[in-house]
């Protein structure tokens, strides 16, 4: 694979962000798995919110999602980080890693304090690749848990500003 471009996601862009997203294997009980691209439209492209996508030639390899996240704290101290998927073929080229980076760095410029993300429970697997990136569980509720999923794993880290 060579290496992947990563740029701000457009609408011109959401079919390969959900291929990505679909490709990266997903348990198909998670909520994730019936997420569709009039969803991620409506996540990606809400006030203050974004994203970014990573692609190798042509090819779609990465995605990643922010948005404003009133809900957890009362404050508009937090920028939620969500979607993070990585291709199957991607994987362990430092893609992911690259992805959460972007993010932190909107939030930083952006005046947050901090990023939270959830963890499914259907994928509790990437929790250490998360705590390797600094990130810490906490028993803080997500406001954007799907009702008919179990509730995920909370995950905050503390970012400084630029």
């Amino acid at each position: 694979m060579t290496a992947a471009a990563l740029r701000p996601v457009n609408r011109d862009d959401l079919a390969g962000f959900h291929a990505v997203m679909m490709a990266a294997g997903m348990d198909p009980r998670s909520s994730w798995a019936r997420t569709t691209p009039d969803d991620l439209e409506r996540s990606l492209f809400s006030p203050g919110a974004g994203g970014f996508l990573a692609v190798s030639g042509n090819e779609p390899v990465g995605c990643v999602g922010y948005r404003p996240d009133l809900s957890t704290t009362g404050s508009p101290h937090t920028l939620t980080l969500n979607k993070l998927a990585t291709h199957p073929t991607a994987r362990g080229t430092g893609l992911g890693r690259a992805l959460v980076w972007q993010v932190e760095h909107v939030a930083r410029a952006g005046g947050y304090g901090r990023v939270l993300l959830a963890v499914s429970q259907f994928n509790l697997d990437v929790l250490p690749f998360y705590e390797r990136l600094g990130y810490a569980v906490t028993d803080e509720p997500y406001a954007h848990a799907h009702p008919d999923s179990p509730a995920p794993v909370v995950l905050v880290k503390e970012v400084t500003h630029v």
